[in-house]
């Protein structure tokens, strides 16, 4: 056994829980999960009411904003609040982002304007962003690292039921109450999990004294925000190299530079360097950055292909994703078991991106006509092969990083994800554009094939109907090959993973 690992489980024989007593601390994290909850199903429940939103106010040009300003406020606070509650202390770090998340849930439903409401969803981004670090961050100051598995596998759950329930509610409370109660049915989650918080969840003040790095964590958004703007101008600037797109990209590159100079010298760097200098969380960081890429950029996409290629609805087409949330929620539950049994991670991570790289290679031999029970097959293995490998990246750089340091950590893996799934969403599209203009020819009853909607693809006579659907086939050929290249590089990230095991040993 080597020495760092000697030292892990030397630390958490150690370890005392934030909070000892059992029937509370499972109160606590039920509580967590609540907040996730709220979180993870915002942009699903909104995504629905887009539509609607845009009938009211018009502003059409500005429709993608809705989506990338949260995205953009999200993913420039990931780091820093891993940071801040290593420094103050989780709980009020959390109740400052549920606080911000619910405030600008309220902005939202006021709205008056899409400028106002772009506004108030940098404001709910604001928060949300710090929801979901905090709460892995928390984990740890829970449970020991490998009863942590199996806990944090239920966030999967969580995930799973934001992602089937989100489209349905968001559609049926704008139906029923209008759009705005989307955004107002966060106010009571979110005043009962502030609530819960402060009664339950303990307050554990670091030892050190508090400095913060003012300039590295502009910096570090400055490079954050720069990335997940560029990855959706083709929408917003209208091509990935347009002038505003590469002017984004060299503001991204140069405040990666200044940021790089200023955390060598910071007395308390927002993401310590050093953390890059273990090779164990540099894999671990590559494995989350492809699993967002493939686990969560691909969503988007495999819906297109089944409504362009099997003529399948959007409604129906959403049922086969019941075999993807489900395989998602399986495979993280077996995984969250077996880990907290073993303490091995690394062969959990091995199987999760060689399954899904060879499940894609397998996707882009599928053609128009192919069985739907196939698919939905699939579909299901892929989920499982999400899910088996979905907390490895979070579990492992928490083992593998100083403890005073979890919270920054936690923030990078995180942060990885989510830049994993927006590039990877904005270079799918490209792929899958290029495809189709390179197919693309005459097809009787198509003008624009772009703007073919669903229900004009099912009104087409069957011949039309047939030849866009093995034109779509060939384009997503290359898409699925372009994820499964993705998720190798993943496979080989794993396949570097030293063999560690998680510590066992707990005073509470």
């Amino acid at each position: 056994m080597d020495a760092r690992v000697e030292t892990a489980e030397q630390a958490s024989s150690a370890f005392t829980s934030l909070v000892p007593d059992p029937k509370r601390r499972m109160l606590v994290f039920l509580i967590l999960l609540m907040g996730m909850f709220m979180a993870t199903l915002d942009n699903q429940i909104v995504s629905t009411a887009l539509p609607t939103i845009v009938g009211e106010f018009g502003a059409l040009e500005r429709f993608g904003w809705v989506g990338s300003a949260y995205l953009l406020a999200t993913s420039a606070v990931m780091p820093v609040y891993g940071k801040l509650g290593d420094l103050f202390g989780r709980k009020y770090v959390i109740m400052t982002a549920i606080f911000i998340f619910t405030l600008g849930s309220l902005v939202c439903g006021l709205a008056v304007s899409m400028n106002t409401l772009i506004a108030a969803r940098v404001l709910q981004g604001l928060g949300g962003g710090g929801i979901m670090v905090s709460l892995f961050s928390i984990n740890a100051d829970l449970f020991e690292p490998r009863v942590r598995a199996r806990y944090q596998s239920y966030s999967s759950l969580v995930l799973m039921a934001s992602g089937a329930i989100g489209p349905t509610l968001g559609g049926a409370l704008s139906d029923l109450f209008g759009w705005r109660s989307i955004f107002l049915v966060n106010l009571p989650v979110g005043i009962a999990v502030l609530i819960g918080m402060a009664i339950l969840l303990p307050y554990r003040r670091p030892t050190r004294r508090p400095k913060i790095d003012y300039a590295g964590a502009l910096l570090l958004a400055g490079a954050v925000s720069s990335v997940v703007l560029w990855a959706d101008s083709s929408e917003i600037f209208g091509s990935l190299v347009a002038k505003e797109s590469l002017a984004v990209v060299l503001f991204g590159l140069v405040s990666l530079i200044a940021w790089i100079m200023v955390e060598r010298r910071a007395p308390e760097p927002i993401v310590p360097l050093g953390l890059f200098r273990n090779p164990t969380v540099s894999f671990l960081l590559i494995i989350s950055l492809t699993s967002g890429a493939v686990g969560i950029g691909s969503v988007n996409y495999v819906a297109l292909f089944l409504q362009t290629t099997t003529g399948l609805s959007p409604s129906l087409a959403g049922l086969l994703f019941i075999a993807l949330t489900g395989g998602i929620a399986l495979g993280s539950l077996t995984a969250g078991r077996l880990i907290s049994k073993t303490g091995r991670y690394k062969i959990f991570s091995l199987i999760s991106t060689a399954g899904s790289m060879i499940i894609f290679f397998l996707f882009s031999f599928l053609h128009a006509g192919t069985p739907i029970p196939l698919i939905g097959f699939m579909m299901l293995l892929q989920g499982m092969s999400v899910g088996f490998g979905q907390q490895v990246p979070v579990i492992g750089v928490q083992n593998a990083a100083d403890p005073r340091d979890v919270g920054a950590a936690t923030g990078a893996v995180t942060l990885t994800r989510m830049a994993g799934a927006s590039i990877a969403i904005s270079v799918y599209g490209a792929v899958l554009s290029a495809g189709v203009e390179r197919h693309v020819s005459t097809i009787p009853g198509v003008g624009n094939i772009a703007e073919l909607t669903p229900s004009a693809l099912a009104s087409l006579p069957e011949s039309s109907r047939l030849l866009v659907a093995d034109l779509y086939a060939g384009a997503f050929h290359h898409v699925f090959l372009t994820m499964s290249l993705t998720i190798a590089i993943g496979f080989i990230a794993a396949l570097l993973l030293k063999n560690n095991r998680l510590p066992s040993g707990t005073k509470g």
